[in-house]
């Protein structure tokens, strides 16, 4: 559908249409792997992890992947019928009802726009500290943020495929640098033999710190979803979106652990838990770079944090965007954001209303002179964390609701058996998160459960608006998610 708006003397076309057929598996690959910041997660996570969890983060985070490819296996079969980039909100409507739909939709919108929120700060602190040390240049956080969030409204402007191919650059050369580093370590050996201790159960499930384990496990995967987000925009949905998701979780479950493994041999089983015990723990990948590879390799990842929560900033971004757009498009939210560009077919309103919501933070951030890390990044992505494991949990009990009726055909393990798995793993995942929320935020005390309430508090929230509009609004009501795209235009 088209319509006709006024700017100024001159008439604009839009469409409430999003650019179909513009996305392949990569593409697609390269906004769910994005998101998830391979090279912070190594860099950041990875450390954290081995200091309050122990030696076993490497099988954490690999067992952690487990469950979401389990998952993944119901939440692509579920992509053939249902193609709507509101995909959790429409993944919970069609399975467990529309009131659970509504719920999951503003968790999701919620913690994406704390996602997209939290790395200005993230990026502004990690860029003023660069850009200091390697060029000597003493400029505000809120500079490099400002000029982020220009590139980054820009590039929502644009076309999606644009998006992901800036996506794809950055994140091959985040990804080829610690492959670097990996070759590095494996040919030069280590302090001692090679060793499984890491994937050993008692050191998984069993240690002292598993739970701890399993809370920066689950995180390290955050927006892997974000395929079924694309299923409009996608060259044939119906193999791009499977494809796509299965490659994104493989990936990423290989690559951490793998990487998390190197970091072990890098510096041996008690190397490792020593460093991660000391005040420098954060500084284990570049000196295991500077060590092995050179001044250049510490350097280049300084750099690469920077332009990763860049890549990852840009993907959250879209995602969000979507999410506004479709709930535009359900007469949930304004119309007004379901206008899509009439060149580009980006949702630029959408698009632009996340980039004012990102100008106000940064800005209340800076007049209220808070800390750009920790008190502004570490809060909002706490909350964006959590919400959006919760939102993974309901809409894989959401699979499993859609297909116990009728499973179309698919054997009783794709759809019933693996979802049910992966949902009980994503809900011990938030558990884990909850009651280890001060792992996530770095505070104690009643800030955590403050930080949490959002997540059950909105969900609520939207069962009881979808049931007041199925009483007021019945018409409304009745066509909620029920959107799905043309299959003429994929």
């Amino acid at each position: 559908m088209s319509h006709t708006e006024s700017n100024g003397n001159r008439a604009v076309a839009t469409t409430d249409k999003l650019a179909s057929r513009r996305l392949g598996v990569w593409g697609i690959v390269f906004f769910v792997v994005s998101a998830a910041a391979p090279l912070t997660v190594v860099a950041s996570a990875a450390p954290t992890a081995f200091r309050v969890g122990g030696i076993g983060a490497p099988g954490a985070i690999l067992a952690s992947g487990a469950v979401l490819i389990l998952f993944a296996v119901g939440f692509t079969a579920m992509s053939r019928y249902v193609r709507n980039t509101g995909a959790f909100y429409a993944y919970g409507a069609r399975g467990l009802g529309k009131p659970a739909g509504l719920g999951i939709a503003l968790v999701t919108i919620l913690s994406y726009g704390f996602l997209c929120v939290c790395f200005y700060g993230f990026i502004g602190f990690f860029a003023q500290m660069t850009f200091g040390s390697l060029l000597n240049i003493d400029l505000p956080w809120g500079v490099y943020s400002a000029i982020t969030l220009v590139l980054v409204a820009v590039l929502g402007y644009r076309q999606i495929d644009v998006g992901a191919k800036l996506l794809g650059v950055l994140l091959t050369a985040e990804v080829l640098i610690l492959l670097v580093l990996a070759v590095a370590v494996l040919a030069q050996g280590g302090p001692e033999p090679a060793s499984a201790a890491p994937f050993a159960p008692d050191n998984v499930f069993f240690a002292a710190g598993s739970g701890a384990l399993f809370v920066f496990g689950f995180g390290s995967y955050l927006g892997f979803e974000g395929t079924a987000i694309y299923t409009e925009e996608a060259k044939n949905p119906q193999r791009t979106i499977p494809a796509a998701t299965y490659l994104a979780v493989s990936f990423l479950a290989i690559f951490y652990a793998f990487t998390f493994w190197v970091l072990t041999m890098a510096f041996g089983v008690d190397g490792v838990l020593q460093l991660a015990a000391g005040d420098a723990f954060q500084d284990m990948a570049f000196e295991a770079a500077g060590a092995r590879l050179g001044l250049w390799a510490t350097i280049a990842m300084q750099v690469l944090i920077v332009t990763s929560f860049l890549a990852c900033l840009l993907a959250f971004h879209n995602a969000c965007s979507r999410y506004l757009f479709a709930m535009g498009r359900e007469r949930l939210l304004p119309p007004s954001l379901s206008r899509t560009h009439p060149v580009t077919n980006a949702p630029y309103r959408a698009s632009m209303v996340m980039s004012v919501v990102a100008l106000v933070a940064v800005t209340v951030c800076i007049a209220f002179s808070l800390d750009p890390f920790l008190g502004f990044a570490v809060p909002t992505y706490s909350i964006g964390v959590a919400g959006l494991v919760f939102a993974q949990a309901v809409a894989a009990f959401s699979v499993v609701g859609f297909f116990a009726r009728d499973r179309r055909g698919h054997s009783v393990w794709r759809v019933i058996v693996a979802p049910t798995l992966g949902a009980l793993g994503l809900t011990t995942g938030f558990v884990l998160i909850a009651t280890n929320f001060e792992l996530v935020t770095g505070v104690e005390g009643w800030v955590n459960a403050f930080l949490l309430a959002p997540t059950p508090l909105l969900f609520i929230a939207g069962v009881v608006w979808a049931l007041i509009l199925r009483r007021r609004r019945p018409q409304h009501y009745a066509e909620l998610a029920t959107f799905v795209a043309d299959a003429s235009e994929e």
